[in-house]
């Protein structure tokens, strides 16, 4: 099976070369026939990618050793998700699940679109089957997923997995990624085949707008579920570190967030079309430039994947090559590209896009800068300068202080100009519930609460506000004026409005998370070395440590704490954090015990247990952290609102 995977992608980069002559002889010669050679050409290298990973699924699922890949990156000690879960768990078999999605991708663009855009189509199987052949030509020549190992090297086992990705949170966080990450390969294609061209419209972004929007909101899935992952894997007691491979993938998804936020300009008014451009190229460039760092060893991260020499130098200069076309191309269109339009008021819903955009885009040049100055510095000084979470924090929490308020002041102002009028009318109630709120925050918790706690929790109450002003209003319209009911008024305004009220649930998404973000200003931490039957006291709880014993287990061993916890005299549960040793990979992990609720969570971690029986114990309380996965919550509920489709004919019957 692993001969008929490699095989599989030798004639996958065959034809994707053939689909590249195809699709440019269509696209400059105007033959449909040829057309359709480069679309099933794309069609084709699928379904031979689809017959590679299958391939590799099998070996991994077999414990065939003598692959190269399956030796290192598995064991047959392991437990079949993860044994399968290991094909993403490593460099080629990465790359692999790249070149898959990514040719899915262009296979559904390619069927949804086979009767509309014509003049298109062949460019964009252009864009889709060369990114691919970069693929291509890593699997197949330079890192092969199924590249054998000499006789003399083949063991009965493999080296297993990295323990820190044998978490059930690995099976999935990833593919959410690269779902995430590789989706902005269908409006980046449309994008160039419309300056390729020279179609300038709004067909490329509206016909890519489900696309857009549906990568968008899996990569901020990928991104809460690996905060979910660190929070109860690394042992740490937080989510979130800056760590890299965090900020590559966060940076795409403030630049993916920008370009949907301003597309609604060009869309509406006719003006940002270079800018739109130069977001969605941005977008993707920066979805290739996070592959590169996680793979090029040139930044340090617990979760990255280390490959010195030739291949980063590969990939860099593939990503130059990427940006260098698409830009060269937004230049050489840019005379054609601009507005009759301009910006006619600062109040006015147009200003308040291009603040955000702004905001959006200050946030990423922080989060770029203070992930690359370690490469930086020692390019110009030979001395590595790393930054810790504290400049990213200073830097950042302003900046999302500033984006929230934004959030809640662009329903309010009108498109074009707004008047004193309606601004008064619109913002009497959001102001005012931001006043009570500073009001009540202010007393109930005077000098216990830093500024960005204080003003997140105010500006939440006012985006909370403004969404349900805009809720009621809308809902409120439909009632008087057609006699609907609340609930099928508020139907319809899904149904025919999805993007702006699906939005607002967005919104307030990010606004619950960052009110868990903000619980950090009141988390606590102890270490302490406790004999069996101590206690610990941190706020209002109490933890006594009752005994530890050994974990017997196939591939791992170590010792479990049991830890009575109370709160007063009522006892609430039994936390059992463990300290596991996986043997085969010869790597101590901690596992932590969590006691959660909608206030806080206490998070106690088991860093060793002493010769005399003793315990090392850490313990941290972490107010409002729940807000987080809460608010991811929301998040993917106003994304799903946003994309669930809806039948127009239905939807103008009822209009």
């Amino acid at each position: 099976m692993s001969e008929l995977g490699d095989y599989a992608l030798t004639l996958a980069l065959v034809i994707a070369v053939l689909g590249i002559g195809s699709g440019v002889y269509a696209g400059v010669a105007k033959r449909p026939e040829w057309t359709r050679v480069a679309e099933r050409s794309l069609l084709v290298v699928f379904g031979f990618t689809s017959l590679a990973m299958l391939a590799l699924f099998t070996a991994l699922g077999t414990g065939d050793f003598e692959l190269r890949y399956v030796a290192q990156h598995s064991a047959s000690t392991m437990t079949l998700p993860y044994r399968l879960a290991a094909l993403w768990g490593g460099q080629s078999g990465s790359l692999l699940l790249w070149l898959w999605i990514l040719t899915a991708y262009g296979s559904a663009a390619v069927f949804a679109h086979r009767h509309r855009h014509r003049n298109l189509m062949p460019w964009v199987c252009v864009v889709m089957l060369s990114n691919a052949l970069f693929f291509l030509v890593l699997t197949n020549f330079v890192t092969n997923p199924f590249e054998r190992l000499p006789y003399t090297e083949v063991f009965s086992d493999g080296n297993g997995l990295n323990p820190l990705l044998q978490h059930p949170m690995m099976t999935i966080h990833p593919l959410m990624l690269y779902t995430g990450f590789v989706g902005f390969a269908v409006p980046f294609s449309f994008a160039l085949a419309a300056m390729i061209t020279g179609e300038l419209g709004t067909t490329w972004f509206r016909t890519t707008r489900r696309w857009t929007l549906f990568a968008w909101a899996v990569l901020g899935v990928g991104l809460l579920l690996g905060g979910r992952w660190a929070y109860e894997v690394l042992g740490w007691g937080g989510y979130w570190a800056w760590d890299p491979v965090e900020n590559a993938a966060l940076m795409p998804w403030l630049a993916a967030t920008a370009y949907l936020h301003s597309v609604m300009i060009q869309e509406k008014r006719d003006m940002l079309k270079i800018w739109n451009l130069v977001l969605i190229g941005l977008t993707y460039c920066l979805c290739l430039f996070g592959t590169f760092l996680t793979r090029s060893g040139v930044v340090q991260s617990v979760h990255s994947f280390t490959n010195s020499g030739w291949f980063g130098f590969i990939f860099l200069a593939y990503v130059a090559l990427i940006a260098a076309v698409f830009f060269g191309f937004v230049l050489y269109r840019r005379s054609a590209l601009g507005s009759p339009h301009r910006l006619e008021s600062v109040v006015s819903r147009e200003a308040g896009f291009l603040l955000n955009n702004w905001g959006f885009m200050a946030l990423l040049v922080v989060v770029f800068w203070g992930t690359l100055l370690p490469v930086f510095s020692e390019s110009l000084t030979g001395e590595r300068i790393t930054v810790g979470p504290r400049f990213f924090n200073t830097l950042a929490g302003p900046l999302a202080l500033f984006l929230l308020f934004l959030t809640g002041v662009g329903p309010l102002v009108a498109w074009r100009r707004a008047t004193a009028a309606s601004l008064r009318r619109q913002f009497i109630l959001p102001a005012g519930v931001a006043a009570a709120a500073t009001v009540v925050i202010g007393i109930v918790f005077f000098g216990e609460i830093d500024f960005f706690a204080f003003a997140c929790w105010v500006l939440t109450a006012f985006v909370m506000a403004t969404v349900s002003q805009e809720y009621f209003r809308a809902i409120r319209a439909r009632v008087t004026r057609r006699g609907e009911s609340p609930g099928r008024a508020l139907l319809h305004l899904f149904r025919t409005n999805q993007q702006r009220y699906g939005g607002y649930v967005v919104h307030l998404g990010i606004a619950f998370l960052l009110v868990g973000v903000s619980g950090a200003a009141f988390n606590e931490e102890r270490l302490e070395n406790v004999q069996p039957g101590d206690s610990i006291y941190i706020a209002d709880y109490r933890l006594q440590y009752l005994t530890a014993e050994a974990i017997p287990a196939q591939h791992y061993g170590g010792a479990k704490a049991r830890v009575a916890l109370y709160r007063g005299d009522e006892g609430l549960f039994v936390m059992t954090p463990e300290k596991r040793m996986y043997w085969l990979e010869e790597q101590p992990t901690s596992v932590p015990s969590i006691y959660s609720t909608s206030r806080e969570d206490l998070y106690v971690v088991l860093s060793a247990i002493e010769p005399d029986g003793s315990a090392t114990l850490k313990l941290y309380r972490n107010p409002l952290v729940n807000w987080i996965w809460i608010g991811g919550g929301v998040f993917i509920l106003g994304s799903v609102l946003i994309l669930w489709p809806h039948s127009r004919a239905r939807s103008a019957t009822a209009a």
